[in-house]
């Protein structure tokens, strides 16, 4: 087995903590000592001691940084981002020129958030068992705990495995609004999609061939071109995600509803919710004076003193790279606002 953990992203839900510079895989959450993409690779150790990285130029060295055991030969590095579905084909040209292309290859996000790591190995292993048997791309969904609408949604179809619970994949529901997902959970038939995919690189390619052809285009030319061509041709491709270019596409999908908690960590309401807070709901980190204050957040990463007073479901975020101050369920505006700041300067 495998592993290609893909360590992208814009650092923009949780500005002003994270920045496409220093992208939130680079953070320690919940006063651990690892950050999140050294606690994904220490994750990826129990599966396997054959791991890649997938990191954007602009911030591999830190990347590396933080992973110091893995020789530089393991890192990918994307000369620029172009989204995962070109990441992902970066990955499996390196993959298939390494190792071949019959050896199963697990996709894992840097920047999620897990704690049960026995759950973890035991749904990566059934996936990998089940594409070994069934030589398909098999899919790791996450149960559902509430009616989220910033996920894309998995239906789950026939059973294929009723002792292990494989399912066929019945279908993909883009980010519904909340009346909709609140249907979707209530009916039990559907998983968030976290985006993990197995599959042996043979397979990615068949079914690239088959209903991407575009992208299996793109395969060929990343796998053929020179070192001096690599970063032009590279930068030249669209950007555009896996599940739009490839994944939505495949008819004969398998999915593994996961065994273990997840958290994307997408908003500061996540970050809240996963590193908890005191008897009040309340979690500060740096010189913060609180006074009449619940269920807040406060990150004050500056030597001045942040006082916050009266405040109920706020996170107040202080760092060199700028101030937020948003209420907790309108935090997934955040990543839109800093756009607008980011681009701006």
């Amino acid at each position: 087995m495998i592993v290609v953990i893909i360590a992208g992203g814009s650092g923009t839900r949780l500005w002003p903590l994270s920045t496409p510079d220093y992208p939130k895989h680079l953070l320690k959450v919940n006063s651990d000592k690892l950050s999140l993409v050294q606690q994904t690779y220490k994750r990826a150790l129990r599966l396997t001691d054959k791991i890649y990285v997938a990191s954007e130029a602009g911030h591999v060295d830190e990347v590396k940084e933080q992973l110091p055991d893995l020789p530089d030969e393991a890192f990918i590095v994307e000369p620029a981002r172009r989204g995962t579905a070109n990441c992902i084909i970066e990955a499996l040209a390196r993959v298939s020129a390494e190792h071949g292309d019959d050896e199963e290859v697990a996709f894992l996000s840097a920047d999620h958030y897990i704690r049960d790591v026995r759950g973890f190995i035991h749904s990566f292993q059934l996936a990998v068992k089940t594409s070994k048997q069934q030589n398909r791309i098999v899919l790791i969904g996450i149960e559902p705990t509430g009616a989220a609408t910033g996920f894309g949604y998995i239906k789950k179809g026939e059973v294929l495995d009723q002792a292990n619970l494989v399912f066929n994949v019945a279908g993909f529901k883009e980010k519904p609004d909340r009346s909709t997902a609140q249907e979707y959970v209530r009916s039990g038939e559907y998983l968030w999609n976290a985006g993990y995919f197995v599959g042996t690189a043979a397979v990615f390619k068949k079914a690239m061939k088959q209903h991407a052809p575009q992208l299996f285009a793109d395969y060929e030319k990343l796998a053929k071109a020179s070192p001096d061509a690599y970063a032009d041709m590279y930068k030249d491709l669209k950007t555009i995600s896996i599940d739009y270019a490839l994944i939505e596409k495949v008819p004969d999908l398998l999915v593994v509803p996961a065994t273990f908690d997840w958290m994307d960590l997408g908003s500061f309401s996540d970050l809240h919710r996963a590193i908890g807070g005191d008897e009040k709901g309340n979690y500060f980190a740096g010189r913060v004076e609180a006074e009449s204050v619940q269920n807040t957040v406060v990150y004050n990463l500056e030597d001045k003193p942040v006082a916050v007073i009266g405040l109920d479901n706020v996170a107040v975020v202080n760092t060199p790279n700028g101030v937020l101050i948003v209420r907790k369920d309108m935090s997934q505006k955040v990543g839109e606002v800093s756009k607008r700041l980011l681009d701006s300067d």
